[in-house]
């Protein structure tokens, strides 16, 4: 690959922050854009603005085609059986929301258990809590071990035949941990219970295939895989979708209302209520286009090469701590500085133009594992350069000299 001709797609990176060179070291908490993926946007509100499905003008047509066509490309992302297997939501934490308020709330009791782990992001974590407040099922959690990696002999004991669902990340965004989940899921269906992916952090980086891996659901966000915010897709197995509730009412998911009841539309229009975000999605298709042209298998390739090149200059740090040493690795690094609080590091760092992202990264029960407050996270996209890793290291260090 190309790094040069790949950067100059992003309009964002030619810039100056603080009167040095942006280096953006934030990725895992949103990407940034390709023109294309700016352009789709831009072309929708100049030239096809309407709404969509429910129009026979020329431009609802055009908008709706669109729309759909991001569908498709989505299901074609992921491998689904069939593109009603994919919902639009407006992320990860709605696909997971709604997952817990419809599939949830009909099929997990009182004296049911799901099954967490201590890796996950604020959003797989309280929306289970929720439910069970409401409906006195039991949350139970997959520990870790002192480099960042699941025990999967403490998960073999949770399981039961009380368990109806477990839901896990792919990728930890606060440690960059890979987790096994095609062990994860096949050993949950041995007891009978369904399986939601939390795929926010493993879209850019890895290869999704929901037929292979057999889960019952999986949640991406388009922010991470440079597309827009506000935009994500949840994919559940057909039998499954067309067996749960609604998660809202309006239009859209419905067949025909009347005062005395309603009958509620199909798969996946069901759980699409009210106008979405057309612009967004449309630009969705043109992220994943990106990403198709580069291939993730060659994404990956570059960004481990990165991360294998940070952690060799960041050895020679003076008082470097890092949190989050899993064999099994995404582009993330995790640390701290001996005796440097986090923030103090973030603000140094942005002085000369470097984005870092500093604190507990909406994972604070993993802090607490690591008995930390949080930490300095360092993540890489395809489109960071060994380069801005040096220059990194280098005022990392000046940073450091500060303290002394």
């Amino acid at each position: 690959m190309n790094i040069e001709e790949i950067r100059k797609e992003f309009p964002i990176l030619h810039q100056q922050v603080n009167g040095k060179p942006l280096v953006y070291f934030d990725n895992a908490a949103t990407s940034q854009k390709p023109q294309s993926v700016i352009d789709a946007l831009t072309h929708y509100y100049n030239t096809d603005n309407a709404n969509i499905h429910r129009g026979i003008h020329t431009l609802a047509e055009r908008s709706t085609t669109a729309f759909e066509n991001t569908r498709k490309a989505v299901a074609k992302f992921l491998n689904s059986r069939e593109v009603e297997e994919i919902i639009f939501t407006k992320g990860t934490t709605e696909g997971i929301n709604l997952v817990a308020a419809t599939f949830g709330r009909k099929f997990i009791k009182d004296g049911d258990e799901i099954i967490i782990s201590a890796l996950e992001h604020h959003s797989n974590i309280v929306p289970w809590q929720i439910l069970c407040e409401e409906n006195g099922c039991t949350l139970k959690v997959i520990p870790v071990n002192d480099k960042g990696e699941l025990l999967m002999d403490e998960y073999d004991k949770l399981l039961s035949d009380k368990t109806k669902l477990v839901s896990v990340n792919y990728i930890s965004n606060a440690l960059g941990t890979i987790n096994p989940v095609k062990e994860i899921i096949d050993k949950a269906h041995k007891v009978g219970a369904k399986v939601l992916i939390d795929a926010a952090q493993a879209a850019p980086h890895a290869t999704l295939d929901v037929q292979a891996l057999d889960c019952d659901f999986l949640a991406f966000s388009a922010h991470k895989v440079y597309g827009p915010t506000g935009v994500g897709a949840l994919y559940g197995k057909r039998d499954l979708l067309e067996a749960m509730p609604p998660y809202q009412g309006g239009g859209e998911m419905i067949k025909d209302v009347s005062f005395s009841g309603t009958t509620y539309n199909d798969i996946p229009y069901k759980f699409e209520a009210g106008t979405p975000n057309i612009g967004e999605v449309i630009a969705l298709k043109a992220a994943l286009d990106f990403v198709n042209e580069l291939g993730l298998e060659n994404i990956a390739a570059y960004e481990h090469e990165l991360l294998e090149y940070a952690n060799e200059l960041l050895a020679d740090v003076d008082g470097f701590i890092p949190v989050g040493t899993a064999d099994n690795k995404a582009s993330v690094i995790s640390f701290l500085i001996e005796g440097v609080h986090p923030f103090d590091l973030g603000q140094i760092l942005d002085a000369k133009g470097i984005a870092v992202r500093t604190g507990h990264h909406c994972a604070q029960p993993l802090m607490e594992r690591f008995q930390i407050e949080g930490t300095v996270r360092a993540s890489f996209s395809v489109y960071n350069t060994k380069e801005e890793i040096k220059y990194f290291v280098e005022a990392l260090k000046a940073a450091i000299k500060m303290f002394k």
